[in-house]
């Protein structure tokens, strides 16, 4: 089987998309409880801002040894990475590939046909890569999640190529 998918067709680069390293990425969110909590749209800026400053409070307070909270946090995210469901927002990638001026919609070719969507909602949806710790290997590699969770119990599975026109 193969992990890779690509965006083509309208777009000013071909991006070619490998979901076996998503899970090392700091964007990919829990499926488990994505849909649950409506997502905040955050700063980048302010986000990183408050976790630097976060770090800096810790060590002035505590020394720069970790302490026993600290690994204990560490341990527990190995963890959640070993068996949680993860998925990735599909719009860094699509900013990524550049889609053309006259872009309207986004095709995703699965294994069985082809599943449409406008470009403003396909930029709202998720690609879920991760179910219980493990790779989507049999109806993969990826999983449509519209971004509304309409689809959250029943994703579009078996997609192997995502194409703009």
């Amino acid at each position: 089987m193969n992990s890779i998918v690509t965006i083509s067709g309208s777009v000013k680069y071909k991006i070619t998309l490998d979901p076996g390293v998503w899970i090392f990425d700091d964007r990919k969110v829990d499926l488990t409880t994505y849909f649950i909590r409506k997502p905040k749209e955050s700063d980048e800026i302010e986000a990183y801002t408050k976790s630097v400053s976060k770090h800096w409070d810790r060590e002035i307070s505590e020394g720069a040894i970790y302490p026993p909270t600290l690994k204990t946090e560490r341990r527990f995210e190995r963890e959640k990475v070993l068996t949680g469901s993860f998925g990735i927002p599909l719009e860094p990638f699509l900013k990524n590939a550049e889609p053309l001026d006259h872009t309207t919609k986004v095709h995703f070719i699965t294994t069985t046909g082809k599943v449409t969507l406008s470009l403003n909602e396909a930029k709202r949806a998720l690609l879920g890569f991760s179910n219980r710790g493990k790779p989507l290997t049999e109806n993969g590699p990826v999983h449509l999640y519209y971004g509304n969770g309409s689809n959250a119990d029943k994703p579009i599975t078996s997609i192997r190529e995502i194409i703009l026109e």
